[in-house]
């Protein structure tokens, strides 16, 4: 298996692997979202504040994780004010269960120190809350969310 980050060339494939993790954790309603996917990898990775890793195997890509970058006004507990989101977190279901998921979060977390980031979030599916309680993650009530 080869871990390395993805490129703007593929934008297409993400999308798709994007698409699938949504359907996969029972999020879908079959609103065609291709524009704003494309529009949203192609403006992040342009700016460097989304670094998205894949996991290929015999060229193709099976598990891909990834890291949004924001700045928000510094805290106590978080002088630099950056945070980092892990999303995009997917692995092919013949590859479930061998630590790629795992690897990928070793590989988004070096991405984050690097970067001098403190304070890393998430929004966790059925499927990978024990990876990330595992990880060392912690169930916070910190996040109220609206929808309109």
């Amino acid at each position: 298996m080869i871990y390395r980050t993805a490129t703007i060339d593929e934008i297409d494939t993400l999308a798709k692997l994007r698409k699938q993790q949504l359907v996969d954790e029972g999020i879908s309603d079959n609103k065609d979202i291709d524009t704003e996917l494309h529009d949203f990898f192609t403006k992040k990775m342009k700016d460097g504040s989304l670094v998205e890793w894949v996991v290929e195997e015999k060229g193709n890509i099976i598990a891909t994780g990834a890291i949004v970058f924001y700045e928000f006004p510094p805290t106590y507990t978080n002088k630099s004010g950056l945070k980092g989101y892990i999303t995009n977190m997917y692995t092919a279901p013949a590859y479930r269960g061998r630590g790629i998921a795992t690897s990928l979060l070793d590989k988004l977390i070096a991405e984050a120190k690097e970067r001098k980031v403190e304070k890393l979030w998430l929004g966790a599916s059925k499927m990978g809350r024990p990876v990330y309680l595992n990880y060392g993650f912690k169930e916070t009530d910190e996040w109220l969310e609206l929808n309109f």
